[in-house]
């Protein structure tokens, strides 16, 4: 019976949304490969997606992996809403399924994996969920809580009462001084927290979800990170006092450009050729992310900074990046004014682009997947943050690390700004501060993710713990 020991099973739940769901994958297949059996459950709608936007993929998107003899199996279950229904226009409506129905799906696919015999250790599942603690206690396993954004922004949402208490949030007229007063954070504008944190009104489904899920998130046996404990050291140190906190990130898939498993929701359109005909450095890469939405000015005000800037771009143009409701916000007769000079795409394979040798630089929403796969290619970022964490992803990059520069520093967003913050990305003289400071970047990724790196050190040390936990939870198993 030692085997069991060995080969602890999890039950993995990702957040159903693009951002979430491709570090889920890598770090499932990360735990398989360190002997793990695990469970992974996708929702219908993101399996449906997925499965429509690659059709060539199996069924049973891990089915390459098990080939390679790793034990993950798969499985879907419901959101609470129609596979049909569109989450990104009804984002409310889709958050409130997540808050109040999803749960109950959840336990029950989670019963009848236990109730089929099978010998299920622990749950897995995204820090965002408001149910895994309850769901875990209710069967017998142990709960690891899985966060894929930046340290930074966990503790944020961690010390809610220190902010509230000090008037930083929750407030109808909030503080605007410094926040000097976060465990092992030794400043933070409020203009650099999460958006969630700089509203007034706190009502909202996403402010219950945030409320609910660290409460929550207070009762997990493990947290698991997918950031470098060398790049927030301080504020992972403060944390690990409160929380059992471990950094194994960068969690990126096998090979870095190319998944094993599909995890894009869109069909990847391939620009290599029209890459390998521009200059090494000299292309902007431009995407916005997987959920988030821009506004329609702002958009027509930044594809004309694209214009007059003259570099060359390859732009991830999402059909739904102002709405569902609006397939073509460009600028009439756009697309032929920019000619040769510029791609634009609906949806590609980001790792991949990001590694081509012509790409420079990136103009991004700072989603977390995008700043950690855009420092591993040694690309530096032009940021534009729209929702959630991207602001204070923001921080992390333009004022800590300096791997890159705000894409405007004033509102409204003009065309002239847009073009002379590109440029001055782009260009020899003055990119190359952030190129170097983002190779220094790079080097801590890879460090890491060395044998003696504090990636591997901090997994080998959570998959012990967790098997010791095993031990004396589940004496019967052994």
């Amino acid at each position: 019976m030692a085997e069991r020991t060995q080969k602890p099973h999890a039950i993995f739940i990702p957040y159903p949304l693009q951002g979430h769901v491709i570090p889920s994958v890598h770090l499932a297949i990360k735990l398989a490969s360190k002997g793990f059996t695990i469970t992974f459950i996708n929702t219908h709608a993101i399996h449906h997606q997925t499965t429509k936007a690659q059709p060539e993929v199996e069924p049973d998107i891990f089915s390459t992996v098990r080939e390679s003899g790793m034990d993950i199996r798969y499985t879907t279950v419901s959101d609470g809403l129609p596979v049909g229904f569109d989450r990104s226009l009804n984002h409310d409506q889709f958050m409130a399924a997540l808050l109040h129905v999803f749960s109950a799906h959840v336990e029950d696919v989670v019963s009848q994996i236990i109730r089929s015999g099978e010998r299920v250790h622990c749950l897995i599942a995204d820090t965002f969920f408001v149910w895994p603690s309850k769901i875990a206690k209710k069967f017998g396993l142990l709960y690891v809580s899985y966060w894929t954004e930046p340290a930074l922004v966990f503790t944020l949402y961690y010390h809610l009462d220190l902010l509230r208490v000090n008037g930083h949030f929750g407030c109808q007229d909030c503080r605007e001084d410094t926040i000097d007063y976060i465990p092992g954070v030794p400043a933070v504008e409020p203009r650099d927290m999460m958006s969630y944190l700089q509203e007034t009104d706190i009502t909202s489904v996403c402010h219950q979800i945030i409320f609910h899920a660290f409460e929550d998130a207070k009762n997990a046996d493990f947290v698991l990170c997918n950031t470098v404990q060398e790049l927030e050291l301080a504020t992972i140190s403060a944390l690990r006092a409160k929380v059992p906190f471990y950094a194994i990130g960068p969690i990126f898939p096998p090979g870095f450009t190319k998944s094993i498993v599909a995890t894009s929701l869109w069909a990847e359109s391939d620009c290599t050729q029209w890459l390998d005909k521009k200059p090494h450095g000299s292309v902007l890469y431009v995407s916005f992310g997987s959920y988030a939405h821009v506004k329609k000015t702002d958009l027509i005000e930044i594809a004309n900074g694209l214009l007059l800037s003259k570099v060359n771009f390859l732009w991830v143009l999402r059909p739904d990046i102002v709405s569902s409701d609006d397939a073509d916000p460009l600028p009439v007769g756009f697309k032929e004014v920019v000619g040769d000079r510029a791609v634009i795409i609906p949806w590609c394979c980001q790792n991949a682009v990001l590694a081509h040798q012509a790409i420079g630089g990136f103009l991004t929403h700072c989603g977390w997947n995008s700043i950690l796969e855009s420092a591993w290619c040694k690309v530096p970022l032009l940021c534009y943050p729209l929702l959630t964490d991207q602001f204070t992803n923001r921080k992390l990059v333009v004022d800590d690390w300096k791997t890159g520069i705000n894409l405007i520093n004033k509102k409204p967003i003009t065309k002239e700004e847009v073009s002379d913050n590109i440029n001055r990305l782009m260009s020899g003289k003055s990119g190359d501060h952030y190129r170097n400071k983002v190779k220094e970047v790079k080097e801590t990724l890879e460090n890491a993710l060395t044998p003696s790196g504090s990636a591997e050190k901090n997994m080998d040390q959570f998959i012990k713990e967790l098997k010791d936990k095993i031990q004396i939870k589940l004496p019967i198993a052994l």
